[in-house]
């Protein structure tokens, strides 16, 4: 038998804690969904084994559920999928949930106005057996297109509730709720809706009674081994008494060899087959009624050819001035000047100083390189408003629809560096904060994706804290300067995601994307994302600078620090042409980058550095290694061996560039 996976459940009176998994498509609203149901009480962590994020919530109930008065059920949010049968790691997750956790019930989210993509999810979960509802969510949009959905029709033919929702107006959710406790009424075996080939279904009937007791049917199971499922096939084996493999691979074996094309194929084609006759039955389309001339004209013009790059820059601008100049600047001034540098470390310190008496530990605490008066100060009063700005601005582009254009128009750039437009998401976030962007590279579909994405970022993507400080510095020097910078590090990204994409093994995943209408965001969901956003980040991030900070605390007492900038010296002065002074920002740059910027910054104040100089020392900052807390966040999501290896090649890199680019500059005088 399967074993059962419990996760942070608490069990009622009964012994018996009810959970219903929340899934759909990418981009049907699902996440606001559970964000309604749960409210704030969420619990976010990676799945078992892997590095996909999993949220966890409550719901209070007033009903029962298999015959039981509950006070409360568990809501789980999976990730996006556009198949149970995984083709990357979000839909693996997903598939695993269903398999090892048992819920009570599911919930399917199903765009309205792409029904049918949605039933190709609903016929895969019809085969489970699992009891389960259908929310069609955005159905306002779907009625301004002029699409009716017969709720009772469609509901009848799949012999499940059908609720129509429009979620960040909250319409419906009482319906939602009202089914939520009376979901496990309904029967575990459904009907079969799809039918196959008799080939296939005569295989499904000589898998079934072979494999392994599960959450989900057998027909199910057997489903997803003939599409080619070798992970699931490995977790029966592990998991299944007496699991007869060989026969299991032969009836496997010998229905693909039947067909001519590949049975994962066949199969799909059976569901979509099958999703049309629903469609057909109780969707309608009324051509007459056309969605809102301005929306779509705005649309379109976001991803044209010529006009989509003014557009994008005005909203690359309107991102600096905010993030940049509100978020990183006001904002981040208040937090840290007045809140902390007034009020709290002031009192920290005096009680610091008062109750702890060995004086290393007080520095450990609150010295220069303290986890109090730097590590937390920093992270929360520098790193927390300008990652909350960012978020806020982040919620408009998703919210408004302009993301997955923006996506489109630049998917043919990064097809050639071995990404898709998909990839222009965590590039953008990584002008927020680099440590939250690579977090943001899970939502790419291959390991190899997620790689190159994370070296760019951390190659030359420069935060917008290091922005700032940069902008500034070149701001009153020659326009020429600033653009040599950007098309040296805009050439590196090129090169480096060019090369890595040729080096690095694996494939790179099909660029498919729903476009939603261009619409205004509403205030209260864009809050409420930023909140669990902001909250997510900085229950990542603070661990990380505190031991961050700890670290460079330990090599300061230890004299490495002194060491380490004796030993970079002849580098700086040498192959950089910088003076030696300026090897204490690029070691301070480890610490923040937007620190070693700064320290940078100094120098070209004091005359100590010439419009050269100021051009390799900035190329180079930017190009340098992360931060330590980027640094922290890579060897989560990639592995200590491949952090290391990332970090010594973009320092070797960075340097090779920056003394490339000192030896052009002084041989053709352009700056002088």
């Amino acid at each position: 038998m399967i074993k059962k996976r419990n996760h942070d459940r608490k069990t009622n009176s009964d012994g018996s804690t009810p959970s219903i998994i929340l899934i759909g498509n990418p981009n049907v609203g699902k996440s606001v969904i559970f964000g309604l149901l749960t409210g704030r009480y969420v619990n976010v962590s990676n799945y078992p084994g892997t590095t996909v994020e999993i949220s966890r919530g409550k719901i209070a109930l007033t009903g029962k559920i298999d015959g039981h008065k509950m006070k409360e059920v568990s809501i789980v949010d999976s990730p996006g999928v556009n198949s149970l049968i995984p083709q990357s790691e979000d839909e693996r997750v997903t598939r695993d949930m269903l398999l090892r956790e048992k819920p009570h019930g599911i919930i399917q989210v199903i765009d309205a106005k792409n029904l049918k993509r949605g039933l190709l999810i609903t016929l895969q979960l019809a085969d489970m057996g699992i009891p389960f509802m259908v929310v069609l969510n955005i159905y306002d949009e779907a009625t301004e297109r002029g699409i009716e959905i017969d709720i009772n029709r469609l509901s009848s033919l799949l012999g499940i509730k059908v609720i129509p929702m429009v979620a960040t107006e909250r319409r419906g959710l009482g319906d939602l709720k009202k089914g939520i406790s009376k979901l496990s009424h309904l029967q575990r075996k459904t009907k079969k809706i799809t039918k196959f080939d008799d080939r296939i279904e005569d295989a499904i009937d000589r898998l079934a009674p072979l494999l392994p007791g599960a959450n989900i049917s057998g027909r199910s199971l057997s489903l997803m081994l003939l599409s080619g499922d070798d992970h699931l096939l490995k977790y029966l084996e592990d998991h299944g008494n007496d699991f007869e493999i060989d026969k299991v691979r032969e009836i496997i074996s010998k229905t693909r060899n039947f067909f001519r094309d590949p049975i994962t194929y066949v199969i799909q084609k059976g569901r979509q087959a099958a999703a049309g006759d629903i469609v057909n039955e109780c969707f309608h389309y009324d051509e007459r009624q056309k969605i809102s001339s301005v929306s779509k004209r705005l649309g379109d013009l976001c991803m044209h050819p010529f006009w989509g790059i003014p557009i994008l820059v005005s909203v690359l601008y309107i991102m600096y001035k905010f993030v940049g100049e509100l978020g990183a600047g006001k904002a981040v001034d208040f937090m840290e000047t007045v809140i902390f540098g007034e009020y709290l470390n002031p009192i920290v310190i005096k009680i610091t100083e008062t109750i702890i008496p060995v004086s290393i530990i007080r520095e450990a605490l609150i010295g220069e390189y303290g986890m109090i008066t730097v590590g937390i100060t920093y992270s929360v009063s520098i790193v927390g408003p300008i990652v909350g700005f960012f978020f806020i601005f982040f919620g408009v582009l998703e919210d408004s629809g302009y993301l997955p254009r923006l996506t489109i128009m630049s998917n043919k750039i990064f097809k050639r560096i071995g990404l898709n437009g998909r990839a222009v998401l965590p590039m953008v976030l990584g002008l927020g904060c680099d440590t939250m962007a690579t977090f943001a590279t899970r939502i790419l579909d291959t390991r190899k994706e997620r790689i190159i994405a994370t070296l760019l970022l951390a190659l030359g993507i420069p935060c917008s804290a290091q922005l700032g400080v940069v902008l500034g510095m070149v701001g009153g020097l020659s326009g020429r300067v600033l653009l040599i910078i950007i098309i040296t590090v805009l050439l590196q990204l090129i090169i480096v995601g060019y090369l890595a994409s040729k080096i690095i093994p694996g494939r790179s995943s099909y660029f498919m994307i729903e476009l939603p209408p261009m619409r205004i965001p509403k205030l209260s969901n864009i809050l409420n994302k930023t909140y669990f956003r902001v909250k997510w980040f900085m229950k990542e991030a603070v661990p990380l600078f505190i031991i961050g900070t700890f670290i460079l605390f330990l090599l300061d007492k230890s004299g490495l620090l002194v060491k380490i900038e004796h030993l970079a010296s002849p580098v700086v002065t040498g192959v950089l042409g910088l003076p030696a002074r300026a090897t204490e920002a690029f070691i301070v740059g480890f610490l923040r980058r937007d620190y070693g910027a700064a320290g940078l910054f100094l120098l070209a104040e004091k005359g100590v550095l010439d419009l050269i100089q100021i051009t390799v020392a900035i190329s180079v900052m930017i190009l340098f290694v992360p931060c330590i807390a980027n640094f922290f966040v890579i060897i989560k999501e990639q592995g200590i061996k491949r952090a290391i290896l990332m970090a010594s090649f973009i320092m070797f890199y960075a340097i090779l560039v920056g003394g490339a680019l000192n030896i052009i500059l002084r041989y053709i005088h352009i700056l002088n």
